[in-house]
């Protein structure tokens, strides 16, 4: 199914460019949630006549994300303290929503979507290297230091 992108989409394309999707991911997610519209001729048209509109809302949105980039990374480190047993291994763990939160308690406001742990949830103290994505393209990363309480 041919799609018009309504915005910039992480590995999918950029704003204004018509890709082919599966039918589902059109109906059921593009489409629904406004990233997307139907190729059809009134569509394009439409999109045409929109398209400096929806260039600007995009810069807003890149220019806004890069502001927020330069505050997150001048945070430095990000302490967290946590329940430790006697090994040093953590009682559970710290995940997303736990980084999310410091950063945000530091003043920062961070969605839990936004972060990224490859490696999973955190399960040890000391320092951890954590990658928060901020918008298509801009990532930064976090120094987020676990300290252990007995």
């Amino acid at each position: 199914m041919e799609v018009i992108l309504l915005e910039n989409i992480e590995n999918l394309g950029n704003l204004g460019e018509k890709v082919s999707v599966k039918s589902g991911f059109a109906r059921n997610y593009l489409v629904p949630q406004g990233k997307a519209k139907v190729a059809t001729a009134v569509n394009i048209a439409e999109f045409e006549t929109r398209r400096a509109e929806l260039e600007k809302a995009a810069a807003e949105a890149k220019a806004a994300g890069e502001a927020r980039k330069a505050a997150i990374e001048a945070l430095g480190t990000i302490q967290i303290t946590a329940k430790v047993g006697s090994e040093g291994k953590l009682f559970g763990s710290i995940g997303t929503v736990d980084i999310a939160d410091a950063i945000t308690a530091a003043g920062h406001q961070v969605e839990k979507r936004e972060v990224r742990l490859p490696e999973g949830a955190i399960r040890a103290t000391g320092e951890h290297q954590i990658d928060i994505h901020l918008y298509t393209d801009i990532d930064t990363t976090v120094t987020v230091v676990v300290i252990g309480e007995e």
